[in-house]
């Protein structure tokens, strides 16, 4: 059980999504690097609609919890195994909705977090069916440091976003660079998709991503919200 401190309250939030819906190339700078990460769907044409993939509950991870790189991608035989930190800014769905305006969005959502949507880049080009299992493995969804609801957090397209890796600024950008606004993205969601109170939505990642290796601390930190850490390890059995 994942539980966050809610900003200005005194209660903690239950993490407790039904489904995690993400979306997929919503900063163009990001696309722009699409030849580095070389995935299936991943091109530098900009879309014209939210690009989205689910990840699975069980990837939710609560801050200072050890991302795991799993021990099974060593079977495979990789030339390299690739894993990447990618830093996004998360909303929380606060009432069941479906088919919701754009000018309606934000009076369904709780509240915003940071989300550190961990992929595997070697499944992600391998597997036919998609992105799915490279982005819902264990621990790959950490999550935090606390929810701050839609009313205090102001301008949510104008947050800078940073990703930390071992102290190092990895990725710098701002939430004004979406290609689809958090508006936009709620209701293009609603319209294929009922969505129930404690869904998340993951916004999509600037540019910057690169690789997790054993004894990482991946730091993301988005303005008004606060740093999301965690190590990161590899997985051994005793």
């Amino acid at each position: 059980m994942i539980l966050l401190p809610i900003y200005k309250k005194t209660e903690l939030y239950q993490v407790n999504p039904t489904k995690i819906i993400a979306l997929g190339l919503n900063y163009r700078e990001h696309i722009a690097e699409s030849n580095s990460i070389n995935v299936r769907g991943f091109t530098q044409e900009i879309p014209i609609e939210p690009i989205l993939f689910a990840k699975t509950p069980n990837c939710l991870l609560g801050p200072e919890e050890p991302i795991i790189l799993p021990q099974f991608l060593h079977d495979y035989g990789f030339d390299e195994i690739r894993t990447d930190y990618e830093a996004e800014l998360a909303f929380i769905i606060k009432d069941r909705c479906k088919n919701i305006p754009v000018e309606k969005a934000l009076d369904y959502i709780f509240g915003f977090t940071c989300v550190n949507d961990v992929s595997q880049r070697n499944i992600q080009r391998m597997d036919k069916s998609g992105w799915f299992r490279a982005k819902s493995l264990d621990t790959f969804g950490p999550i935090g440091p606390r929810v701050v609801l839609t009313k205090d957090l102001g301008n949510v397209q104008n947050l800078s976003i940073e990703c930390r890796l071992n102290g190092k600024a990895v990725q710098k950008s701002n939430t004004k660079k979406m290609i689809f606004s958090i508006e936009e993205t709620l209701s293009f969601i609603s319209k294929n998709f009922t969505l129930m109170p404690g869904d998340i939505v993951s916004t999509g990642t600037p540019s910057g991503v690169g690789p997790l290796k054993h004894g990482d601390v991946v730091e993301v930190e988005i303005e008004k919200i606060g740093i999301l850490r965690n190590p990161v390890i590899e997985e051994t059995f005793v």
